[in-house]
C-alpha cells in the first residue's frame, strides 16, 4: 500500500506553481529554510555527503544543501512539485537529482545508503508516519543522521499553526494542517528507537510575527526539528 494521501497530494500539487515565490503561499517555507539549513549544518558536514531529501517539494532545502556541497537526491510523490524543482535547479545551474518517488519505493529499488536524510513537514501529511521513519532508517548508513521537522499535537500548536497561521495571519492556505495528524516529540522519538535510531538533538521552531522570522528555541510544544542518528548517540 502506497503511504500517500491523495487529498494531501492534490493540495500540494496545487501549490507547486508558487513554490519559489517568497511572497506566495509557500512563504513560511522560505522563512524556515535558512533556520533548517543552519540546524542541519550544526550536526553534519554536508560537503561531500550523500543526502536524501524526502518530500522535497519544489526543492527549497534540496538546493540549499546542494549549494553547501552535498550530493542531493530529492524525492516527492507529487509530479508537479518535481517538475518545478527540476526546472528551478536547471535555471539556477544547481546540480540536484530529483525523482518522483517515495522513500518506500527507494527501499524496493535497493538504493545505496545515505549519509544524511531530511524529512521536513511531511510526516503530518501521510497515513502512516511511523512507516516513513522506519523507511528513512533503513536507507541511512550506520552513524548517519536523519532530520525530521513536524508539529507537536498540543493545544498551543493548534492555536499557532492552524488558528493563527491559517486563519489570522494568513501565512498558510486554510486546511493545510489537521490537528489529529500532528506528532508529539515522544512519538517521533519512539518510532525512531524501534527503527534503530537514537535522538541526538531536538529544538523548537518559533515564529515571530513582528520580525516575520523563525528562530530555534528550547520549547518543542509546537513546531520542532529532531536529529536522529543511526545507532547509539555519539
Amino acid at each position: 500500500m502506497q503511504n500517500t494521501d491523495p487529498a494531501e497530494l492534490r493540495k500540494f500539487e496545487q501549490l507547486a506553481a508558487s513554490w519559489w515565490d517568497p511572497a506566495g503561499d509557500s512563504r513560511p517555507l522560505h522563512l524556515l529554510n535558512p533556520i533548517r539549513l543552519s540546524y542541519i549544518e550544526r550536526h553534519v558536514q554536508l560537503a561531500p555527503s550523500r543526502v536524501l531529501d524526502v518530500g522535497c517539494g519544489g526543492g527549497l532545502l534540496s538546493e540549499s544543501m546542494a549549494r553547501a556541497g552535498a550530493h542531493v537526491l530529492g524525492i516527492d510523490a507529487g509530479h508537479a512539485q518535481i517538475a518545478v524543482a527540476r526546472l528551478h535547479a536547471r535555471e539556477q545551474n544547481i546540480s540536484v537529482r530529483y525523482e518522483q518517488s517515495t522513500v518506500e519505493d527507494l527501499i524496493e529499488q535497493r538504493h545505496d545508503p545515505f549519509d544524511v536524510i531530511t524529512c521536513m513537514e511531511l510526516i503530518e501529511h501521510v497515513p502512516d508516519p511511523n512507516a516513513i521513519v522506519h523507511a528513512c532508517a533503513e536507507l541511512l548508513r550506520p552513524g548517519g543522521r536523519a532530520f525530521f521537522s513536524t508539529i507537536s499535537r498540543t493545544l498551543g500548536a493548534w492555536l499557532k499553526t492552524v488558528v493563527a497561521a491559517e486563519y489570522v495571519l494568513n501565512l498558510l492556505p486554510r486546511g493545510t494542517h489537521r490537528y489529529d495528524k500532528f506528532v508529539r516529540p515522544s512519538e517521533l522519538a519512539a518510532w525512531g528507537r524501534t527503527a534503530g535510531l537514537s535522538v541526538n538533538d531536538i529544538a523548537g521552531l518559533q515564529y515571530n510575527p513582528l520580525a516575520e522570522s523563525f528562530r530555534l528555541v528550547s520549547n518543542t510544544d509546537a513546531n520542532y526539528i529532531m536529529c536522529l542518528q543511526c545507532g547509539a548517540p555519539q
